[in-house]
């Protein structure tokens, strides 16, 4: 079995490993409420050799483009368990998973022509981000893109302060964050982001990098 890269990973591990079997009943009022509308929005447009880091428990499955062939990579292998069980869904061409690191990604330089994460760089630690954001940008072709789905702390007072009381259990069960500055991670890593919109008030962002 692959070994975490770094202290970060290694915590991200063992977390996903014990909440892997009750992951998804904990997101479901989420995933039906506001996720499966966005993850629509993640892979619009897209075709060809795609790339999902992070795939989890494979809740992109239904929405990733026809006759695509996917890598979805995860630390986890309690999740791609569960992921796997979700082939079924996709109307995907291929869908092979491995257990992988996003931050130490072992697959070759340009093989992807985008690469998608979906609420991942929220809970990688900060001197995790950069890292992975290169391995992204190594593995799709110049002309490709990247797209992540991020939480970020909203501005507005009542919703900073709903954010603040979800603070120590999101932490807890997800090691995730309101604050992990992915754009400024963006622009320290030498990447250009090419488009961003928040997609849910000021609380969800979808940004795309050029390659």
């Amino acid at each position: 079995m692959p070994q975490p890269s770094s202290s970060g990973s290694s915590i991200n591990f063992h977390r996903y490993q014990r909440i892997a079997t009750i992951y998804d009943l904990l997101d479901l009022p989420f995933e039906y409420s506001r996720y499966r509308a966005l993850r629509r929005q993640l892979f619009d447009g897209l075709q060809g050799h795609i790339l999902d880091a992070g795939v989890g428990t494979g809740r992109n499955f239904p929405f990733y483009p026809r006759n695509a062939a996917v890598i979805g990579i995860d630390i986890s292998p309690a999740m791609l368990r569960r992921a796997n069980r979700r082939r079924s869904q996709s109307p995907a061409a291929s869908i092979e998973l491995r257990q992988m690191d996003v931050a130490h990604i072992t697959l070759p330089d340009r093989a992807f022509d985008a690469a998608v994460t979906s609420f991942l760089f929220c809970v990688l630690p900060g001197e995790l981000q950069i890292p992975a954001l290169q391995e992204l940008h190594r593995v799709v072709r110049p002309g490709g893109v990247i797209r992540l789905m991020e939480y970020l702390r909203p501005q507005g007072r009542i919703r900073r302060l709903i954010t603040r009381l979800w603070d120590p259990w999101i932490a807890w069960a997800y090691g995730a964050s309101f604050d992990r500055q992915t754009e400024m991670h963006i622009r320290n890593a030498g990447l250009k982001v090419s488009m961003d919109r928040f997609v849910v008030t000021d609380l969800i962002k979808l940004i795309e990098i050029e390659c």
